[in-house]
């Protein structure tokens, strides 16, 4: 099974002289056109007869598709995102009705004849009491062009308009007539399509060959780069150093040199690589767990769905199926992307609720570590026709993905989307990153690492034979959010060792309203200790690392009020568990000058309470600290003690520990660890203290 020539199917769309002048003239009139505010029908009242696909079912062709804005034009030719009657060159009339949300007295009306125009032979408008009036009657000629926005100006209607009637006579031309859309407005300046595309693009953008290192005269397509941008993995059909007989797609990578070119790729070899077609769909945050297109077989096999393979000492395991419920595709294979907090999933795949071929879907990473049942993205990005490529930036907010569902310059086009809320189901209007990008011809597969300087894809142009990978700039408006990429490893305190730990980071504080409670998880490597995260900016975190037999440690990392993407690195230290060890409450969180325990606080508290149940013979004593930027000692002091009173009233309402084991003290200023100087370091010696005293 072919997994990505079949991709590369499609039809070839011609790029035509009145595309062009319909750009013109609406950088001519685009103030004018800003100003007029057209609706577009909203529902479908009646409709004669629907055209239908004998390859396929579903809604291409049908009444529904006619709703919305235009899904096409400015760029002609035939589309599935539009209504067709059942027949082609018939004599006898067909007709559409459609209705308004917002009825209005009209001086326009506008309609995408994306393919095939001059069929209509009247317009009706109908009012409140469904009375239909002729508004239009077309006697002239059919147009000579393969599309056109038609606007009819007419007089000012005497009444508000409910709906329009379209009525046409499919023989006046040859072959399928389509529309794309039906608009009404309360101006007669005439309306004229335009692509949504990014705001400030650049006069020119350069598209950079990666180099004899990466690039053959074979084909070299899907590239996906790490998230810390120092490893590319693509796919490559047809190589001599290919495994199998008919040396089909193989899974090679390149490494980043320190010149910032890239090195010789290799051949990932088995098991990664096998007879089938092999290709990767993400990589973790760390690089060091590929997620894989298709289930692997002992056998050779593979059937359609998702595998991991993790990289050890040894190199790549026999890659690993990945559980998602309810999970199939009526599509020959689904495509994947990994969000960098590794718990969702956006699958682009053929389902039974797709709008027409394939959709986007989420999916989300249950507690067993299997997946949730893929759950349809929505309108905001599917269209009837096939969304495919779906990336996912290290934001975990920006949506790369290509259709031909949407206006665009060529047979598939590149979009970008921002995620509105933590539902994964509301999106913003779909942007076309623009014709410096896309070309006219077949555009996908993009991929962006977390620093979001680059982005990486296949292209024909200016390759040494078939695709080539090339990386390009991003521009501002195409750009994801900034991240950061916290990274470091878990030591034992005394030897100094690494450890095995189960390493977590929490949001604190949003800024953005989004996602508040989100948890990311950390691909880590037990036998370095090594962890690796890439979070979104304007965030609080607290990271912790828990291990059976050590003191559990955290500390917040503050990126609230960053802008630009950094590199953090941490060492964190576990402290075996015995008496006398202490540990200070890094995420612990209180108001100025008050003891109540804020919420951000509670993933903290919940570690201390498990520890203590496993425990149960443990007595710890609870110490509270201040700076000494308040004179008032004795209130200083009050303030500690009431905080350390009510931690302990927290572990015995909350986590049923018995209040005899934990005992309270109150320092105020008098035990500092680090000067008071500067708030910077004065807010270390506001903290509180766990001891244990007793095993």
């Amino acid at each position: 099974m072919n997994l990505l020539l079949t991709l590369k199917k499609g039809r070839a769309m011609l790029y035509l002289l009145n595309c062009f002048c319909c750009f013109g003239v609406f950088f001519l009139m685009s103030f004018q056109v800003s100003a007029q505010q057209v609706q577009w029908a909203g529902k479908v009242l009646g409709v004669s007869s629907e055209r239908s696909d004998p390859t396929e079912d579903g809604p291409q062709y049908k009444a529904v598709q006619i709703l919305g804005k235009p899904s096409k034009l400015p760029q002609t030719g035939s589309s599935r995102a539009a209504w067709s009657p059942a027949g082609a060159d018939t004599n006898g009339d067909e007709w559409i009705k459609v209705g308004f949300e917002r009825p209005m007295k009209i001086r326009l009306v506008c309609v995408a004849e994306n393919h095939n125009p001059g069929a209509i032979i009247r317009i009706f408008a109908a009012d409140s009491a469904n009375k239909e009036h002729l508004i239009h009657e077309n006697i002239g000629a059919a147009p000579t062009v393969p599309g056109r926005m038609w606007n009819v100006v007419i007089p000012q209607t005497s009444f508000k308009v409910h709906a329009i009637k379209l009525v046409m006579t499919p023989s006046l031309v040859r072959g399928y007539n389509e529309i794309d859309a039906v608009g009404v407005s309360e101006v007669g300046t005439p309306y004229e399509p335009k692509i949504n595309v990014a705001k400030s693009i650049p006069k020119e953008i350069v598209k950079e060959n990666l180099g004899r290192g990466v690039n053959t005269r074979y084909k070299e397509l899907a590239p996906i780069v790490a998230p810390d941008g120092k490893s590319l993995y693509f796919t490559r059909e047809g190589h001599d150093a290919n495994i199998g007989k008919m040396k089909s797609q193989d899974v090679w990578v390149s490494k980043i040199q320190p010149d910032g070119t890239w090195g010789e790729a290799e051949n990932l070899r088995s098991p990664i690589n096998n007879e089938q077609h092999n290709a990767v769909a993400s990589v973790s945050s760390d690089g060091k767990l590929l997620y894989l297109l298709n289930i692997y077989r002992p056998d050779g096999l593979m059937f359609q769905g998702l595998s991991t393979s993790k990289k050890t000492q040894l190199g790549w395991e026999f890659p690993k199926e990945v559980k998602i419920d309810d999970y199939y595709t009526l599509g020959e294979f689904s495509e994947f992307t990994l969000a960098p907090n590794n718990r969702v999933l956006v699958i682009a795949s053929k389902r039974k609720d797709t709008r027409g071929g394939k959709d986007l879907y989420v999916s989300f990473r249950n507690d067993n570590d299997s997946w949730s049942k893929p759950l349809n993205i929505g309108a905001d990005l599917n269209t009837v026709e096939d969304e495919i490529a779906p990336f996912i930036a290290a934001d975990s907010r920006t949506i790369y993905f290509s259709t031909e569902g949407l206006p665009g310059f060529g047979n598939n086009d590149i979009f970008m989307s921002r995620r509105l809320d933590s539902t994964w189901t509301h999106w913003s209007e779909p942007e076309n990153i623009g014709p410096l990008i896309n070309t006219p011809k077949w555009d996908a597969f993009f991929t962006i690492p977390a620093s979001g300087e680059y982005a990486y894809l296949s292209s024909v142009e200016k390759s040494f034979g078939s695709e080539d990978i090339f990386r390009l700039k991003l521009f501002p408006s195409i750009k994801p959010d900034p991240v950061a990429i916290i990274s470091g490893v878990v030591i034992n305190a005394n030897d100094k060792k690494p450890l095995a730990a189960e390493v977590l980071m929490e949001v604190i504080m949003d800024t953005t309203s989004r996602d508040s409670k989100d948890k990311i998880l950390s691909e880590f490597d037990p036998s370095t200790g090594e962890f690796k995260f890439v979070v979104p900016l304007k965030k609080s975190y607290g990271l912790s690392a828990s291990k059976k037999g050590f003191l559990s440690v955290s500390e917040t990392i503050d990126l609230s009020k960053d802008n630009r993407y950094r590199e953090i690195r941490r060492t964190i230290s576990l402290i075996p568990i015995k008496e006398g060890e202490k540990i200070v409450l890094n995420n612990l969180f209180f108001n100025q000058s008050k003891f109540d325990i804020l919420p951000p606080s509670f993933p903290e508290l919940a570690r201390i309470i498990d520890l203590m149940k496993e425990y149960p013979t443990m007595e710890v004593l609870i110490e509270g600290h201040t700076d000494g930027a308040d004179d008032n000692l004795m209130l200083n002091v009050k303030l500690s003690q009431d905080r350390a009173n009510e931690v302990k009233k927290y572990l015995v309402e909350k986590g049923g520990i018995n209040p005899a084991r934990i005992q309270t003290k109150g320092w105020g200023p008098s035990r500092p660890i680090a000067s008071n100087a500067i708030e910077e370091t004065r807010k270390k010696n506001r903290r509180v203290e766990f001891s244990i005293l007793k095993l």
